[in-house]
């Protein structure tokens, strides 16, 4: 048992890990390149839109239909997805910050020559958060799954490493671009990768005897709502604001199709 264990964490931790690679895309980024953020932020909008609507939130719905039945599971579903957008808009709202983001703008004025500084800074920050709030559901259910089957767990793990790189890159490209530091975009972006094994840990030990498919589905659907938002609120509108012609879509379109292939192979 105790091997098993072993196991089905460091599967945890090997997919929570390749957060880090995304934020290793910063060391080949020239500083203020806005066309690679705008193209990388559409991007990354893509990954989470694609693998919120196609996967989690599909995952949800059918967990929760198989403990409540169809009606009511998917009522369920619902409520914890808008739940899940709410979550994320009660966070954006209490973030400290120093001015109104819908102000700011690309352009660098006299007067005003880091707001769109401040604005990627805490766009960074909060997409971190959200990525981690993201990854502790995610890391109680592959560590489950790779202490009943390991052969499924490794599956898991692959699959959600696959999905956590593109992640890496929505937290790196915006601290890279405001610090200019490399290692400081690529701890940020790692760092939120290791809410993975932290909710596997805490997950397991507080809720082993709760944990079911309920509560799995409750807490993808939510999880879905928050990628929602941030995709939404935060990182289309800055790739927009930074990019020029149709870069914007370009990423959106990449990452969608990215996200298809690796749902499809794994």
């Amino acid at each position: 048992m105790d091997n098993n264990i072993l196991f089905a964490f460091s599967l945890t931790l090997f997919a929570g890990l390749t957060t880090g690679i995304g934020g290793i895309l910063a060391f080949f980024i020239k500083k203020e390149n806005l066309t690679a953020l705008s193209l990388g932020l559409g991007f990354s909008a893509g990954v989470m839109i694609y693998v919120s609507f196609i996967e989690i939130i599909k995952k949800a719905e059918s967990s929760m239909i198989s403990v409540l039945g169809e009606n009511l599971g998917s009522w369920l579903a619902i409520m914890a997805f808008f739940a899940g957008i709410a979550i994320a808009f009660a966070v954006d709202w209490f973030l400290p910050e120093n001015i109104n983001q819908d102000e700011l703008s690309v352009e660098k004025d006299e007067k005003n020559p880091n707001l769109y500084s401040q604005k990627l800074h805490r766009m960074g920050i909060f997409t971190a958060m959200a990525i981690a709030i993201h990854n502790f559901p995610e890391g109680l259910a592959t560590f489950m799954a790779g202490l009943s089957n390991p052969t499924l767990g490794i599956s898991i793990a692959v699959a959600i490493a696959i999905h956590n790189i593109p992640e890496g890159i929505a937290v790196s490209l915006p601290i890279y671009n405001v610090t200019g530091s490399k290692k400081k975009a690529f701890l940020y972006s790692a760092l939120s990768g290791l809410a993975e094994p932290l909710g596997a840990i805490l997950g397991y030990t507080l809720l082993r005897f709760l944990f079911n498919d309920l509560t799995f589905g409750i807490l993808f659907a939510v999880v879905a709502g928050i990628m929602i938002y941030i995709s939404f609120d935060e990182l289309l509108p800055a790739a927009r604001e930074y990019g020029k012609g149709h870069i914007t879509i370009l990423g959106l379109t990449l990452g969608m199709l990215v996200m298809a292939v690796s749902l499809q192979l794994f």
